[in-house]
């Protein structure tokens, strides 16, 4: 392994049976499988480029980028490249939106409510947004995901931001964001996301399709349909992370092919996160390309 940070990855190494390196061309020199390149947003670019140069499969930490620019590029060298790729959407791997997904199979959602509502990260470059995007790119990115996959494609956003940031040293990021979107099937529906509370308050979609309502976290499942009780199921959110982990490894392993998050897929929900921050700080409505129109 390596990071900008020798001493931390070696420290790191030395606890997990495992051996740091210098820099990435050492790395790739080293007989690798698979890479996992976990950096953050402002750093992605150059791992990805060096990683796809030696020809080896790579799973990326979401988000895939800083913006909609580099991600392109990068997703471009990838697919001439012909690599294995996924990214870090593991909530696709929950067996709570499993469960979703096989209740919504004959019913279209005609509303998606969406939220990320939560405190600041422990880490100083989060609440900046030269290095995280700010909150919509670098964390409600999941929920938006998760639209996708319960909703399907989004064709527009309108966001507005308050531009207050939250108080932490250096902070320069939107506080609050609301978003209204409007998929490609008809149905419509909001993000909210805020990052100005002391603890973590919700994270999930509430989607509903007829008479059915369905609430999606990375904890609970809760479904109810008409009259009926609600229906809850307690999630284990390390299980779909462990998920997404042994999926990429074994489709490098040529023993499995359940990558559900490819780099190319994940490029279409990372085009929606910029399109919700871009809408924010223009205030105007944004368009997605043909390219996220197409299901």
């Amino acid at each position: 392994m390596t990071d900008v940070d020798h001493d931390r990855a070696a420290e790191f190494a030395s606890e997990h049976g495992a051996r740091s390196v210098p820099g990435v061309g050492e790395l790739l020199d080293s007989g690798l499988d698979a890479v996992y390149v976990c950096v953050p947003p402002w750093c992605h670019g150059p791992p990805e480029e060096a990683v796809a140069a030696a020809g080896l499969p790579l799973f990326v930490e979401k988000p895939v980028g800083l913006d909609a620019d580099e991600a392109e590029r990068i997703g471009r060298l990838i697919a001439d490249a012909g690599l294995i790729t996924a990214v870090g959407h593991h909530w696709r791997y929950s067996q709570g939106v499993a469960l979703a997904q096989h209740a919504l199979r004959d019913r279209p959602v005609r509303l998606a409510m969406g939220a990320w509502l939560d405190k600041v990260p422990p880490v100083p470059w989060w609440a900046q947004r030269a290095h995280s995007g700010g909150q919509v790119i670098e964390q409600a990115i999941h929920v938006l995901d998760l639209a996708r996959m319960l909703v399907g494609e989004v064709t527009e956003v309108h966001a507005i931001a308050d531009a207050d940031p939250p108080g932490v040293p250096g902070a320069d990021i939107d506080g609050a964001t609301v978003a209204n979107l409007r998929f490609a099937g008809g149905a419509i529906g909001t993000l909210a996301a805020t990052c100005l509370l002391g603890w973590k308050h919700r994270a999930g979609l509430e989607v509903y399709a007829g008479d059915l309502a369905i609430s999606v976290t990375e904890g609970e499942l809760q479904l109810r349909q008409g009259r009926d009780e609600p229906q809850t199921r307690l999630l284990d959110p390390d299980a779909a992370k462990r998920a997404a982990d042994r999926a990429f490894v074994d489709a490098v392993l040529g023993r499995g092919d359940d990558i559900r998050t490819p780099y190319e897929d994940a490029l279409r929900t990372h085009r929606l996160a910029c399109a919700v921050a871009e809408s924010a700080a223009r205030g105007v409505p944004v368009e997605l390309g043909a390219r996220n129109h197409a299901v």
